[in-house]
């Protein structure tokens, strides 16, 4: 939620802003529907009646602190406030859509994992506080709205930072990303991409389990989702979440290469003229073999025959694959719906994550490979001096000229 190059002081500035701007936008869908304020309860559920204790509690106790701050900070968030009413002024709900997404939340949220120790006790406020961000998410961004799923994704979110405005704004940073896999073809290309790179990987299980139709991959659908919540267990479970979050393994990664090598090319350059003698040092990278390989990856030349890499191809789909040739041989065995949601309901925090990753990242560096060699040979059928070239780019990389 903070810029990348932002100082302390910066962060702490902006911080102040993001608070009033959510406290702002919450205050308007409340005063848009007063009835929503408060969930809906039935009286069945003693658990969910105490948490509104405790919320209520918590807000009130929220609000007295808010009145002990000195006139200067006072001043400050009375401008900032100022700021979001004129920024979010002329933002409008539409009620009937407003209303069924706060329906949804009110049933999804008390169906929120309350084995967790953040949810227990007193934490159990923690459950409208859950309530507030998706509610908030959902009126403001109205072309995602909400979907049956992001409970469990912000309830990370909030779990980690214990905070809910810092919470909103990392729900929403992650969702600009993410949204498109909640949307009404979300699971349809989710399936479709885990269905290509399986083929890819084993062609013998891939037919297997697209023999009558693509609905076999469902089950995988959930997985890539809620980035396999509920087959690890709950602390690996957030491990993985942040590695996936991160984008430490992608073939889009090229595009972070490129721009590290041209700051890096500047910086040397700059060096080099200062010195007033001797070559800058060049570094193998995937910008620098983008451009002794023109035609490899997708975006450089969409017209080419040649590309490899399908950069669709994320590392959570590479650790779906791993868990499915990991268990290979009960897959196999499945000749059902019935029996492959059997097999995958007995994975259940069953997983071990340190295997898992390895094996994904192999199969994520064996796919890199293969996809290379395979472009390679393309080339050297192409011109026979390809591959000469190829070599003599790579050795010169590798000489310091003095």
């Amino acid at each position: 939620m903070y810029p990348c190059g932002s100082t302390a002081l910066e962060r702490s500035l902006l911080q102040e802003q993001l608070f009033v701007r959510y406290r702002v936008m919450k205050r308007k869908w409340q005063s848009f529907l007063p009835s929503a304020k408060k969930i809906s309860l039935n009286g069945t559920d003693a658990e969910l009646i105490k948490a509104v204790r405790y919320f209520e509690e918590r807000e009130a106790q929220a609000q007295q602190e808010s009145q002990v701050q000195s006139e200067e900070v006072q001043e400050r968030l009375s401008f900032l406030e100022l700021q979001a009413q004129f920024l979010f002024g002329a933002v409008s709900f539409h009620r009937e859509e407003l209303q069924e997404a706060i329906r949804i939340i009110d049933k999804d949220v008390p169906r929120t994992n309350r084995d967790l120790s953040y949810y227990q006790n007193e934490g159990l406020g923690n459950l409208l506080v859950l309530r507030d961000i998706l509610i908030t998410y959902a009126a403001f961004h109205p072309e995602v709205s909400y979907a049956q799923g992001m409970n469990d994704l912000c309830s990370r979110f909030l779990e980690v930072l214990d905070c809910e405005v810092d919470t909103f704004w990392s729900f929403s940073c992650y969702m600009e990303k993410f949204s498109k896999d909640f949307q009404a073809d979300g699971l349809h290309r989710k399936i479709e991409l885990e269905a290509a790179l399986l083929k890819e990987l084993d062609p013998p299980l891939y037919a297997h389990l697209t023999k009558d139709n693509m609905e076999s991959f469902t089950f995988c659908h959930r997985w890539l989702l809620l980035g396999f919540q509920r087959e690890f267990e709950h602390s690996d479970a957030l491990r993985l979440f942040e590695i996936l979050s991160c984008d430490h393994l992608e073939l889009i990664s090229q595009q972070v290469d490129r721009a590290r090598y041209r700051e890096r090319l500047a910086q040397e350059n700059t060096a080099g003229e200062a010195r007033g003698r001797g070559a800058p040092v060049t570094f193998l990278t995937t910008h620098t073999l983008t451009r002794l390989l023109p035609g490899m990856f997708a975006e450089d030349s969409p017209e080419s025959e040649l590309q490899t890499f399908n950069t669709d191809f994320t590392f959570e789909l590479f650790v779906c694959a791993a868990i499915l040739l990991d268990n290979r041989e009960s897959l196999l065995q499945c000749r059902d719906d019935v029996q492959l949601i059997q097999f995958t309901s007995s994975l259940h925090g069953k997983l071990d994550l340190n295997s898992t990753l390895q094996k994904a990242e192999r199969h994520f560096y064996n796919y890199c490979k293969s996809c290379s060699w395979d472009y390679m040979n393309g080339r050297c059928r192409a011109n026979t001096n390809t591959q000469e070239d190829f070599i003599d780019h790579l050795r010169s990389l590798f000489i310091l000229k003095r």
